[in-house]
């Protein structure tokens, strides 16, 4: 048995030496390729004996992905590497082993949150079929396939054991901390400047709006790490480290929307420790709904009256967030939102077709909502809302249903926050609960959930909560307590 094992080894130095050397004379050649077959054979491997550690691969890769269409190689290809083939690939492997065994988990497939996301997805498939490019949708449909089943339907799973609860966010927050580090660094060297916080985070993330929105999606998750009574100091260093870094990113990614959608997480926070009722929190707002549309002209005149432009000056680009009048950014946005609106008007049932906006939004801008920034080819942006986004691209159903989905997502979310015991759990599904407020408030003003970057938090913390509703959440205290 032992000479089997050294002749096992003798064989793996023999292989590494050769890969050494044959990696050696493609670099010499200026091909870097090669230098991933370890990576390829380790992921390959996963497949067939560890889906588990196959997903944490993804999520730890996830703010490292690149967009084959920002890259030479694949300027007609909107892949992100290596996370989306990974997640394709993971999707059919999974896919295959639930038709193979026919058994899974009826708890997950009977929840709420499970239901609202099948539907949603069904919608998206019928609205496929009746796209404007049927192509486009079935492929977007695809997309949300990859992130949907590995993420949420496995991730649920894997979310049975606490300890992966806690793991994901590391495996998200550490290399997100790194991107923003290698940003800052970059940033420094132009001096902070505004027009530089649009790009400076590429190849990484594509704008300074999605890089801004991960960066405050993860703040209340490491603040709830943070307060963890088990940390040692190591780990308390590590994360006022983090939290320090992903501030100052959140500052100078200049983002006006994930600024604002922080304040909006804050004041979730503020609901919970006071314990103030959802009826009153519905009053105010439908209070704040009629005076708002009773005093709707006023308030248009007072926004027009502000002059003020994004600018370098922190206070001045705060101040700009409500110019409606010259800003071009928040003209665009605007001009996006009525081109969203016409198309959901055209057609109200079925949509154009998911993933459409972009092909179709040219033709409904107005001559008078056209800035600077317009364009008739979608490459700025989409419809800078996932709501009229989803109107606009899956009509009413498909619309509702989204909104539904989030509906029981925080419903259920909230129920569990003020049953749950164990003060762990409830720190980290108090700070989900915030990122995705964080998230859904931004997702008014933007939408990137047709990325990983997004896509992958928002699912995972998802199963996370259906995980904690399932598994981690039972009317004894003892329970609790152990788990």
């Amino acid at each position: 048995m032992k000479s089997k094992a050294t002749h096992t080894s003798i064989w793996l130095y023999v292989l590494s030496a050769l890969f050494v050397l044959v990696n050696a004379y493609f670099i010499y050649k200026n091909n870097y390729y090669f230098s991933l077959l370890p990576a390829f054979i380790a992921i390959v491997y996963m497949s067939f004996y560890n889906l588990k550690q196959l997903l944490f691969f993804v999520i730890f890769c996830t703010p490292f992905s690149l967009n084959l269409e920002s890259m030479d190689i694949g300027s007609s290809i909107g892949f992100y590497l290596p996370t989306e083939p990974i997640l394709f690939g993971l999707t059919i492997i999974l896919v295959l082993r639930l038709l193979h065994r026919r058994t899974y988990d009826k708890a997950i497939l009977n929840h709420p949150i499970t239901y609202a996301a099948l539907f949603y997805l069904a919608w998206l498939g019928i609205t496929s079929i009746t796209s404007a490019y049927p192509m486009v949708s079935f492929k977007f449909l695809i997309s949300k396939l990859w992130f949907i089943i590995p993420i949420l339907l496995f991730g649920t799973i894997l979310f049975k054991e606490k300890k992966n609860i806690f793991l994901v966010q590391w495996l998200y927050i550490i290399p997100l901390t790194i991107v923003v580090i290698i940003t800052l660094i970059r940033h420094y060297g132009y001096g902070f400047d505004q027009e530089i916080a649009h790009w400076i985070m590429s190849p990484f993330f594509k704008d300074h709006t999605s890089y801004g929105a991960i960066v405050a999606f993860y703040i209340p998750i490491t603040i709830a790490l943070l307060f963890r009574k088990e940390n040692t100091p190591i780990i308390q260093f590590t994360l006022l480290f983090i939290l320090t870094v992903l501030t100052i990113g959140l500052i100078y990614s200049f983002t006006r929307a994930a600024w604002l959608s922080l304040i909006a997480s804050l004041g979730v926070y503020f609901l919970f420790k006071f314990k103030i009722k959802f009826k009153y929190v519905a009053g105010v707002g439908i209070l704040a709904l009629i005076v708002g549309l009773s005093f709707y002209n006023e308030i248009s005149y007072a926004l027009s009256k502000n002059k003020t432009d994004s600018t370098k000056n922190l206070g001045n680009h705060i101040e700009s967030m409500s110019n409606i009048s010259t800003d071009a950014s928040n003209l665009e946005r605007i001009n996006r939102w009525d081109c969203a609106v016409k198309m959901f008007q055209e057609r109200p049932v079925f949509g154009f077709g998911g993933g459409t906006y972009a092909f179709e939004y040219a033709r409904f801008q107005h001559s008078d909502n056209l800035t600077v920034i317009s364009t008739n080819f979608g490459n700025k942006g989409n419809a800078h809302s996932e709501y009229l986004g989803a109107f606009a691209e899956t009509g009413l159903v498909g619309g509702l249903s989204f909104i539904i989905l989030l509906f029981f997502v925080f419903y259920r979310a909230s129920i569990l926050y003020i049953k749950l015991i164990n003060e762990n759990l409830k720190l980290i599904l108090m700070g989900i609960i915030l990122a995705l407020t964080s998230y859904f408030v931004h997702g008014l003003l933007n939408n990137y959930l047709d990325t990983d970057k997004a896509s992958i938090p928002v699912w995972s913390s998802i199963a996370i909560i259906v995980a904690l509703d399932i598994y981690h959440y039972k009317p004894n205290k003892k329970f609790n307590e152990e788990n």
